[in-house]
């Protein structure tokens, strides 16, 4: 932090804050980092800005990243911290740096325990400063999978980037990196290549400012790859090399530091093990027990034991010769232990292993203890207790040994078993939940991969690919959720419970966003359920197949063919028979169907009005008879889209209320999530319809503060934008707005229709400040994002209307809402009719217009009971008829609305003093001066 900064009072939550954000991280990524909510960041940045004087969040970003020290320029490397000193390996350390300068991918080569990762932490910790915009390290060692996917899932943890719907993780990782000038370094590739290989291509095309540096035992055979072949360590100037070096060092740490004198025995002893440099640490570790002729004894005989052996491979031997050595050095209860605890992915308890090491716990405490001080283990202090962790080359061993000894079967049982009561303790969700989830993660999915390979634990496959699918959505990791789901689904022996995963896969794929997902997967729920003989359960899944591609239109990529959905609902009704929920899914369908169809023939007769709302009224009737919330919820949602369709504003925002306190009770289910956050969209725009700002205000919030939209900010926060946009609540435009744009940017820039209302008023927000600079940025996006009818005639001209007027642009305006409502209805006939037919009477007014007076009583008639809108319209009848008293009268109204910009323009409209003081409110807004039109 710079002087200027130290000057400023700061708390140390908001120094955090601060740091976070010099290092680009997002609003939502320093919520997780902190453990603290999306709100209490934007809380703390905003104080920032005012703290620190500054103008946006770029400025603040850059005021946190300035130098400490004028050398320093870059952010500092997320490296791990190595716990013992790194030896040596200077000319090494000069090639490798040189060829990352010269070339975008690089690959460290070399057998098992040589020290590439060693080295790739030096180099890139010392050319951090070249890297303008960060290090990052990335362990691929827990990955089982080597699919792409998984790949990038890993990298993007390492990232701190989260999930976006509809979206796929290599895509979000893309787009993170894709304008960073980064070092990225991939560690232990082997295993993963078919992965990586592919991965690393596509980061390569898309982020020209990227640098990869990967360790791996073989080549990527990537394009742009350079290959550096990591030597053992350097066994050159006997007792002066580095090999004697790193000897020396580990040896001294056991407290008895050998003799100078024996640096050429100790040089000697290190090239009997090829200067490798892991078999150098754990002969040292030895070295206090063993001494030197006791530790080239004992390694003789290993060595002439496995040379040339059929059973290590080439570029194994070394390190295995090594490992056999220490592993004969044990006591047989230790070797024992040491070979069952390699199941363990990551760290475990003392505990954990004598579960799984079937060993009484103070035995197994002990034998770990002795693993610790022979190098064979780590050990930390975490905040649950001691943890241990075995490395992973010595892991790997561990587990060959485990198979040669003929246990790998019942330890991986026992290890499952662990695993299946850790995912218990999953199930009760408290403020420690996440950190206890990825402490135990990676060691669910290796047990759930073996798992599910053994015919005989396929209930216990089941088991755990269903807590999995649970505890994966809890932590908001939506496509592995859904996976899982899908998998327990295929590890079900009871197709009955194979059809309730697939509906769980279906409703997180829903709160991706992905449409052709959840009909896919209601389509094979409803076959499963068949094979039940769940005739009802199968007219359900089928039904709501059809009514979802209804609802949910914009989350599919394929639109469902009249002649398919039409099938399954004739299908559907001949599987229902009496049974109550099947008839209200059907119903459902049926009601979507009708009200598709006569929205989109534009049928707006009052006998197709009529039995279009019939139909969904009838849908909702038998859904509230099954007294399932969820279902009840869905049909209610039909219902407010065609009260809305049919022009009844204020009946569709009754409607969705009503929804919103049903959900009261929704399960904590994938389904219950996806409707109430479904609902919570619905609720803010119908409120918005009708009028109700602060309750529209109410509802965004609550959806721009649900965890599952946490990484989503344009999702989470479009809603807010365009509440706030109305009701002029400009202070909190710039926070959303720029969480908003950035999660926007970081999702790839998808082209949304739903989210243009939202970029509309911000650029609407900076049209009326004047800025016209940002307001062409936010034009062009709103431009991306939507092309309809809707933006052209519906809320853009209704934030084009709200510009022009304070600009005194009445003309313009007038013609820019020049369409009668019947002719613009389809995009006018939610959210914005009501503020279509006032803005359009109030711009008629100040243009003078000879049929003004019919246009204010038209609109009179439209919105009557809209607190909000109607006082736009009276305003304009007001400014009609001069009348001062009564303009006076709708300020007051927008004040009590909380309608905070309609309020001050009235005031100015008004004129005299009250003029002055609309002006005063206006600039404190930060709006530019409101031009009067004479009447």
């Amino acid at each position: 932090m710079d002087a200027m900064t130290a000057t400023v009072e700061i708390s140390a939550r908001e120094a955090e804050v601060l740091t976070l954000v010099g290092e680009h991280l997002s609003n939502a990524e320093i919520a997780a980092r902190l453990f603290i909510s999306v709100r209490t960041v934007e809380s703390h940045v905003s104080s920032l800005l005012r703290k620190l004087e500054v103008s946006d969040r770029r400025a603040l970003a850059q005021h946190a990243s300035a130098p400490a020290r004028p050398d320093r320029s870059s952010r500092p490397p997320v490296l791990p911290v190595p716990l013992t000193s790194f030896i040596g390996r200077v000319p090494e350390r000069a090639e490798l740096g040189e060829l990352l300068r010269n070339h975008r991918q690089v690959t460290s080569v070399g057998p098992g325990g040589v020290g590439k990762t060693r080295l790739a932490l030096a180099v890139a910790a010392e050319a951090a400063d070249e890297f303008s915009d960060g290090v990052w390290f990335v362990d691929l060692v827990p990955i089982t999978s080597p699919d792409t996917c998984v790949v990038a899932g890993t990298v993007a943890v390492a990232l701190g980037i989260g999930e976006q719907p509809g979206r796929g993780m290599d895509d979000s990782v893309v787009a993170a990196l894709s304008d960073r000038h980064a070092l990225l370094v991939l560690d232990n590739c082997e295993h993963v290549r078919d992965g990586v290989a592919p991965f690393i291509e596509r980061l390569l095309a898309a982020c020209p400012r990227l640098t990869v540096l990967a360790t791996s035992r073989a080549r990527l055979m990537v394009p742009f790859e350079r290959v550096y072949t990591v030597p053992p360590m350097s066994l050159t100037g006997e007792g002066d090399s580095d090999a004697v070096a790193l000897f020396m060092d580990r040896a001294a740490a056991g407290g008895w530091p050998p003799n100078h004198a024996l640096r050429d025995q100790v040089s000697a002893f290190c090239g009997r093990l090829d200067g490798v440099a892991l078999a150098i640490e754990l002969a040292a570790a030895r070295w206090t027990t063993l001494g030197l002729d006791g530790l080239t004894a004992g390694l003789t005989d290993q060595l002439r034991m496995l040379s040339g052996g059929a059973r290590a491979e080439d570029r194994h031997r070394s390190v295995r010769a090594a490992l056999d050595w220490s592993h004969a050095l044990l006591e047989p209860e230790d070797r024992v232990l040491l070979r069952r605890i390699s199941v363990f992915s990551k760290s475990f308890s003392a505990e954990a292993a004598a579960k799984v090491a079937a060993a009484d716990r103070a035995v197994v405490a002990d034998g770990l203890a002795r693993l610790v001080e022979q190098s064979l283990l780590v050990v930390t202090a975490a905040p649950t207790g001691t943890e241990y962790r075995a490395l992973e080359t010595i892991r790997q061993y561990g587990t060959e040994q485990l198979a040669e000894a003929g246990e790998l079967q019942d330890t991986r049982s026992r290890h499952l078993l662990w695993c299946l009561d850790a995912g218990a303790d999953l199930a009760e969700v408290g403020a420690d939940w996440r950190p206890r989830f990825d402490a135990v993660a990676d060691d669910l999915r290796v047990a759930m991969a073996w798992a599910g390979e053994q015919p005989q634990q396929r209930a216990q496959a089941h088991r755990l690919a269903r807590c999995l699918a649970e505890s994966t959505f809890t932590r908001h990791l939506l496509g592995e959720s859904q996976w899982r789901f899908e998998q327990a689904g295929a590890l079900a022996d009871d197709p009955a419970v194979t059809a309730t995963m697939l509906r769980h896969a279906a409703a997180v794929a829903g709160c991706q966003m992905n449409g052709d997902d959840m009909y896919r997967l209601h389509r094979a729920a409803g076959d499963a359920a068949r094979a039940a003989r769940d005739s009802g359960g199968a007219a359900v899944d089928l039904a709501t197949a059809v009514s979802n591609a209804y609802r949910f239109s914009s989350k599919f990529v394929r639109d469902l063919p009249t002649q398919e959905a039409d099938a399954l609902i004739d299908e559907a009704r001949e599987l229902a028979g009496t049974d109550p929920a099947a008839q209200a899914a059907v119903a459902l369908a049926e009601a979507g169907r009708a009200l598709t169809v006569a929205f989109a023939a534009g049928a707006d007769s009052e006998d197709v009005v009529r039995e279009t709302i019939a139909c969904a009224e009838h849908a909702v009737e038998l859904a509230h008879r099954t007294g399932d919330p969820l279902a009840e919820s869905a049909a209610l949602d039909t219902l407010t889209g065609a009260q809305s369709w049919a022009g009844d504003t204020f009946a569709a925002a009754a409607t969705a209320r009503r929804r919103m306190t049903l959900l009261k009770s929704a399960p904590d289910t994938p389904a219950g999530t996806h409707e109430v956050i479904e609902a919570l969209g619905e609720a803010t725009e119908a409120s918005l319809g009708a009028g109700d700002l602060r309750g529209a205000r109410k509802w965004a919030r609550r959806l721009a503060d649900h965890p599952l939209l946490a990484e989503v900010g344009h999702r989470a926060m479009s809603a807010l934008l365009v509440a706030d946009a109305l009701s002029g609540n400009i202070d909190e435009i710039d926070t959303a707005s720029e969480r908003f744009l950035e999660a926007w940017q970081r999702a790839g820039s998808p082209a949304r229709s739903v989210l243009g209302p939202a970029a509309a008023g911000v650029a609407m927000i900076h049209a009326l400040r004047e800025d016209d600079a940002v307001q062409a940025q936010w034009d062009a996006i709103v431009r991306r994002l939507d092309s309809s009818p809707a933006n052209t005639s519906g809320y853009g001209a209704v934030f084009d209307v709200m510009t022009l007027l304070h600009f005194g642009q009445a003309r313009d305006a007038f013609e820019r809402a020049a369409p009668e409502p019947g002719e613009v209805w389809i995009s006018v006939t939610w959210v914005w009719l009501h503020w279509y037919v006032a803005l359009r009477a109030e711009a008629a007014v100040l243009a003078r217009d000879s049929e003004a007076a019919d246009r204010v009583t038209e609109a009179r008639a439209t919105v009557a009971g809209n607190p909000v809108v109607a006082a736009i319209v009276e305003r304009a009848q007001a400014l009609l008829d001069a009348d001062e008293t009564r303009l006076l009268a709708m300020a007051a109204l927008f004040d009590a609305a909380g309608c905070r910009y309609q309020w001050a323009r009235t005031l100015v409209l008004a004129g005299g003093e009250e003029a002055v003081r609309g002006a005063a409110v206006l600039a404190e807004l930060g709006l530019a001066p409101m031009v009067r039109v004479a009447l």
